[in-house]
């Protein structure tokens, strides 16, 4: 059936390390949709529950509201600590806060998960219809699919219009989605290490990534952690932190941090989730259907920064140069031996592109 991936009959969800209902909610709240929702492939899914998280107050005109949007295995849970709901921390604490770039003192901050996540949104190791968690069924969704589900919470939050959306990676897919799709809802946008539109050497990592889950659901998520972390940091940093160095347990160096890695993730996340999740990468092209990226650039209507990291191999300055040059805007550098993960690390440098926008 269109937009339901194809899987064998057998196929039996495997252990996951998402969220179930039961667990601890922590700082989650929840939005359900009634369904049906349609996606963009052509799945249904009968209702979606939202898992999200907010800082601050809503101002009563509604325009001090901010949105972050997470990366591939980001969630809901931008700043706080870990604890029960929540095996770690947030993801991007130095960000969000009394004085922080983006000030709770003054701002309303939502972060959602994503459609097809697993720590509290609708996805794969949610319950499905028949009772059983959706595991390899769910349905295949699309950035579009995950920013209009985030639509229909900010109506329901009572955000007609944010002052910002903000995100990295695959979060800033979303966030220029919401700026060609939504222009009107979209004051700000924030537009950090990542593309228009998915290239070759991004669907060629992806879709051995996925290659290796459908292989093996839990080991394989491990083994696609380990490749997705090398394009995440740069040859330089790992060169220089870890050389060619052998453990005394006969193990390299490098080989033994990206399998402390690929643990955690296997800890805390689910194998289907991360195949909906990067499909929806895969087919991440803002100007389809509207008339190519140059046209639908040409719908921005909101004040932008874009920025990427000098040091990034998985989404170079080139992808963000092409951005910045159709919205007229100066691309803004952020320089960092650490690769696409600079845009998580380098805080304080994006902090300050964020107080720009935000005119703070």
């Amino acid at each position: 059936m269109t937009g339901v991936r194809d899987v064998p009959a057998s196929r039996t969800p495997p252990r996951t390390g998402g969220w179930r209902d039961g667990d601890p909610t922590g700082d989650r709240l929840f939005l359900d949709l009634d369904g049906p929702v349609h996606l963009e492939r052509g799945g249904v899914l009968p209702g979606v529950r939202v898992a999200y998280e907010t800082w601050g107050e809503l101002a009563p005109d509604g325009g001090n509201a901010v949105l972050v949007e997470h990366a591939l295995t980001g969630d809901s849970h931008v700043t706080g600590p870990a604890g029960p709901g929540h095996p770690t921390p947030g993801w991007w604490a130095p960000l969000v806060g009394p004085g922080a770039p983006l000030d709770t003192d003054r701002l309303f901050v939502v972060c959602a998960n994503v459609l097809g996540g697993c720590q509290g949104t609708t996805g794969p190791s949610s319950t499905a219809p028949d009772g059983r968690p959706w595991g390899p069924r769910f349905p295949e969704v699309t950035v579009a699919d995950q920013v209009l589900v985030e639509a229909a919470l900010a109506d329901a939050l009572g955000v007609r219009r944010w002052a910002a959306v903000v995100g990295g990676s695959m979060g800033g897919m979303r966030a220029l989605e919401w700026a060609v799709a939504l222009p009107d809802r979209v004051a700000g946008l924030f537009f950090l290490a990542s593309g228009a539109a998915v290239t070759a050497d991004q669907l060629g990592t992806q879709t051995t990534q996925q290659a290796a889950v459908r292989a093996d659901p839990v080991a394989g998520l491990g083994i696609a952690r380990r490749i997705a972390h090398l394009t995440y940091r740069s040859a330089l940093e790992l060169d220089e932190r870890f050389g060619t160095t052998v453990q005394a347990d006969g193990r390299f160096a490098v080989a033994s941090y990206l399998e402390h890695h690929a643990d955690k993730l296997v800890r805390r996340f689910d194998p289907d989730s991360y195949v909906v999740l990067t499909e929806a990468m895969n087919t991440w092209d803002v100007g389809r259907g509207r008339g190519g990226v140059a046209a639908a650039l040409a719908r921005v209507t909101a004040r932008a920064v874009v920025a990427g990291v000098d040091s990034d191999r998985l989404y170079p300055l080139a992808l963000q140069q092409q951005v910045a040059e159709a919205l007229g805007v100066p691309l803004q550098v952020v320089s960092s031996p650490y690769g696409h993960d600079g845009f998580l690390i380098e805080a304080d440098a994006v902090g300050a592109l964020v107080r720009g926008l935000l005119g703070t």
